[in-house]
């Protein structure tokens, strides 16, 4: 394996990475704990 296999091998796991933490991200099973976590720094008094 070179260095060209290692570097095109890294590349497509970050984009996968970077596309699953999107789908995360943006997942409707999430959205309520992050709506809750946005409207932490408004509830103190």
């Amino acid at each position: 394996m070179d260095i060209n296999t290692l570097r095109s091998a890294v590349t497509v796991a970050a984009l996968i990475a970077f596309l699953g933490i999107c789908v995360w991200a943006w997942s409707r099973r999430n959205q309520a704990g992050f709506e809750e976590a946005a409207r932490l720094p408004f509830g103190q008094d």
